[in-house]
């Protein structure tokens, strides 16, 4: 999503890959193919230059109806509506992918220490526990809800904190901080993380609440 796209847009969103699955009966629209049923990372297989979907740390999806990657090869994180072709069981699973909305994919940012709040901002936002809440294929991507008043772009981003695997999220609403609340999404690459080696350890992630600083813990292993 670009920006700030509203999580509901992209519920509805079938701009970004317009790959439409239609219904056995006319009559009835499949309210099922509007709504995301994954999580994934749109990626490129390195060897043959095929695109495929990497669902979660180990599970690779084979689209059978995209040959090649809607968006020139870049590594994204996206919402997307699909249906299994065959076995589920199998690796790669080969799927039919009926449409796929990118999320607004970005590396973290380099630390600058005290001046972290005052360049990164510290305007509050909700982290919202949501299946879209998670740390997978080296991403950490999030639905988050604050204050939008139209008038300004807000940015986010997430910086390394004090501790190896402690990241903390900051937010410039650039003064566009009384509108009304509404959701968004955003995923960061954590290429500034040291490597796990093949361990599952504690990731805190801290960030500034409309009621002070929370955290929040998920378990990270960096991605093969």
């Amino acid at each position: 999503m670009k920006h700030w796209k509203l999580f509901m847009a992209a519920l509805l969103s079938l701009t970004a890959a317009p790959i439409m699955q239609s219904c056995d009966d006319d009559d009835y629209p499949c309210y099922t193919d509007y709504v995301p049923n994954a999580l994934v990372t749109l990626k490129t297989n390195s060897t043959n230059g095929e695109f495929y979907l990497q669902l979660d740390d180990e599970t690779t999806l084979w689209p059978t109806n995209v040959k090649q990657h809607p968006y020139g090869g870049k590594e994204v994180r996206a919402l997307v509506n699909f249906r299994f072709e065959g076995d589920p069981k199998d690796h790669p699973a080969n799927v039919h992918v009926n449409w796929i909305d990118t999320i607004r994919t970005k590396p973290m940012a380099a630390p600058l220490g005290t001046a972290d709040d005052e360049i990164y901002g510290n305007d509050p936002l909700e982290i919202l526990k949501d299946w879209t809440t998670v740390v997978e294929d080296g991403y950490f991507t999030l639905r988050f809800s604050t204050r939008f008043g139209g008038t300004q772009v807000h940015e986010l981003n997430l910086v390394k904190g004090e501790g190896p695997y402690e990241v903390v999220l900051h937010h410039n609403a650039h003064g566009d901080t009384y509108g009304q609340m509404s959701d968004g999404m955003i995923a960061f690459r954590l290429d500034q993380l040291p490597d796990t080696g093949d361990e599952t350890v504690d990731l805190t992630v801290r960030w500034m609440s409309f009621s002070g600083e929370k955290s929040a813990t998920f378990k990270y292993r960096t991605r093969k």
